[in-house]
Parts: C-alpha cells; structure tokens; sequence
C-alpha cells in the first residue's frame, strides 16, 4: 500500500478519460455483489455525471477484456470512485473481479460515459426504479442529490429476489432517516430463510407503483434492470397514460453511451381507434369491440356472466381461458405464470389484440 502524500485540493488535477486506478477498498455489499472503491496514483479528481459508467481493462486471458460498469459513488465526494460488481450467472470479467481483485491492485480505466443521468432531465420529484445491480446508477444519483442537500424529492423502489439481495438498503435508509425528501420501498419476490420480511413482496406491478409512489405520473422516472422488467414497468406506465418523455431507462446488460443508441421498443400501446373482435366460444358469440375495452367489459356488454371482483387483476375471480389470438394483459398477481403459459388471462385487466376466442 502507498503512503499517500497530502495534496490541498487546488493542487490536484482532474482524471481524463484513461488512467491507471488503484484498488483502496473492497466492500461486500451482497452475496456475489462487491463494491471496488479505487483512486489515481497521482490523486487526480474525478469528474463525471451520476449514473455515468466507466470501462475497466481486466487482465483475463491473452486479451485485455473491456468491461462497462455503472459508477455507484457519486462525483460530489470526487477523490475516489467506486463499482459495485455484481456476478452474474454467465459473467466473465465481474466473476474475475470478485475472485481476484485485491487491495492495491492496478487496473487501467478509461471514460466516463453515458447519458444515464438525471442532470439532463432537471425536475422537483424524481422517481427511481430498479431491480438487482440495476440500482447503482440510482445510488450514484441518490447520493449525489443526497450530499447537495437541496431536498430534492426522491422516491425509490428497489426490487430483488430477497431481502439479503437488496443491494445499499442499509445506507439508503440511513439517508431516508436523516432527510425527509428520500421516500424509499423494497419489493422481494421471496423470504429469506430464517428471518422475517414487512416489506412488499411479489413482482412489480401497476397497485403497488400506486401505493409506494401515488404521484408517479408527476415525476420524472428513471428505470434500470433486467429487459423483461423494465418492460413491466414501460407496461403499466403505457396503460397509466403516462408521458413516455418523462421516462427513461438503461440496461446493466448494454449501457448507452449517445442518444442514437437508445433503443426502439415495440411496447404494445393500446389504441381506442384499432378495432378488435372477441369470439365467445361456448356461447356462439362474436363480438366487435376496440383495443381499449376488457374482455369483461364486452362480455357484460354481451349479456354474459364472468365472476369478478376486484377488477384490478388482484384476485384473480375472473379467470378466464383463450383459446387463441392475442390479448395485452397487466395484471396485479392475480395469476402465475404457469396458468397464463397454459392460456389463462383475467379478463377484467385482459385488451383484445385483432381476434381473441375465449372459452365461455
């Protein structure tokens, strides 16, 4: 280890985009997830935009291997920089992070990089989403809104599998203890063994977005994860109405380093104009309706009974089979995933996509 010779801030200079990072710190954060905290030789400043990301230069094979990791520290504590790695079932290079780097080793970095930033997209109320590593840049930008101690309006939601795997929930709740502005809600899919969860559990969905975030059609939303999450959440913000401009994204799998980079989803946007047709099988029904009208809807329209509840696509009362066609259906957990593999759908929360048949 290096004695580090004192420099008053006027006498560094800044870190331009490639230089040799010294390894200071290895915090286990999770299981498989470690944050590497790094500083320059010479002490340089760091100078970046939370939510940023940085490329590492990792020494695996007979070729450097590049790797890009979303900066988790934030530039307003700009003398060192941190990356919380998280290893990943097929990884390569984060799996060699977390098995050989040690105190004192030297990888070269090169950036920073992307537009992943809530400084572009300046508002009052900010809403961050994420699933598992997905919430380093929200912790990056967390902190940063955090220590400039404006009182910016954050809510929060991370989600994991289980509560162990919540990635930074100790330090955020600590910055949710001190200021009132942090409005924080974790989302597990299943317990822990051995101990107790209060939380919500489940997968994201449009009811527990209402109750952890009841103005979220106000605030500028920043989303990052898995695609098959952020697709849920583009979902139920479609169906809300939200503004789409107000929403963006970027996957820990592929970050984006320029606006020409974004990608084009093909989200399923439901049209009232789009004319559909759902058949009632049992009852010899055809009936014309638009893309925006339920399968209960028409069905009572019809003069049909399908038992139902909630209407939210909670309870799952109005199940229903298709026998074929294609239905956009955003529920709330009122079905597995197993039923709607076997054709089910709810037909309170279930649009017509063209010709839908149903079993009834």
């Amino acid at each position: 280890m290096r004695l580090t010779q004192f420099k008053a801030l006027d006498e560094r200079t800044y870190w331009t985009d490639a230089k040799e990072l010294e390894c200071m710190m290895i915090i286990p954060e999770a299981p498989d997830v470690t944050s590497f905290c790094f500083k320059t030789a010479d002490d340089s400043w760091f100078r970046y935009l939370p939510g940023q990301f940085i490329t590492l230069e990792l020494p695996v094979g007979p070729e450097p291997l590049l790797r890009t990791y979303t900066l988790s520290s934030s530039p307003s504590r700009p003398l060192s920089i941190s990356v919380t790695v998280k290893a990943q079932k097929d990884s390569i290079g984060s799996r060699w992070m977390l098995e050989n780097v040690k105190v004192g080793d030297r990888l070269r970095a090169y950036g920073p990089g992307g537009i992943f930033t809530f400084m572009q997209y300046p508002a009052d109320k900010y809403l961050f989403i994420s699933a598992g590593s997905g919430v380093t840049p929200m912790m990056s930008m967390t902190r940063w809104l955090f220590d400039n101690g404006e009182h910016t309006d954050i809510a929060l939601i991370s989600c994991a599998r289980r509560p162990s795997e919540l990635i930074f929930e100790p330090e955020l709740r600590r910055m949710a203890q001190r200021v009132p502005d942090i409005k924080l809600s974790f989302v597990v899919e299943e317990d822990d063994p051995f101990s107790a969860w209060a939380g919500y559990r489940g997968r994201l969905n449009q009811l527990m977005l209402e109750l952890m975030a009841p103005d979220y059609m106000e605030r500028e939303i920043f989303c990052c994860g898995p695609e098959p999450f952020m697709k849920t959440v583009r979902d139920v913000l479609n169906a809300a109405g939200f503004e789409m401009a107000h929403y963006h994204e970027e996957s820990f799998h592929a970050p984006i380093r320029t606006e020409d980079q974004r990608p084009e989803h093909d989200d399923i946007v439901l049209d009232e104009t789009a004319g559909a047709m759902i058949r009632f099988a049992a009852s010899g029904l055809d009936a014309m309706c638009s893309e925006t009208d339920t399968i209960l809807q028409v069905a009572k329209a019809q003069g049909l009974n399908i038992p139902s509840a909630c209407q939210f696509g909670v309870c799952g009362t109005c199940k229903v089979r298709k026998t074929s066609g294609e239905v956009h259906m955003i529920h709330n957990g009122g079905i597995t995933d197993k039923e709607i593999a076997d054709g089910m759908v709810l037909a309170c929360c279930s649009n017509p996509i063209g010709r839908v048949e149903i079993e009834i």
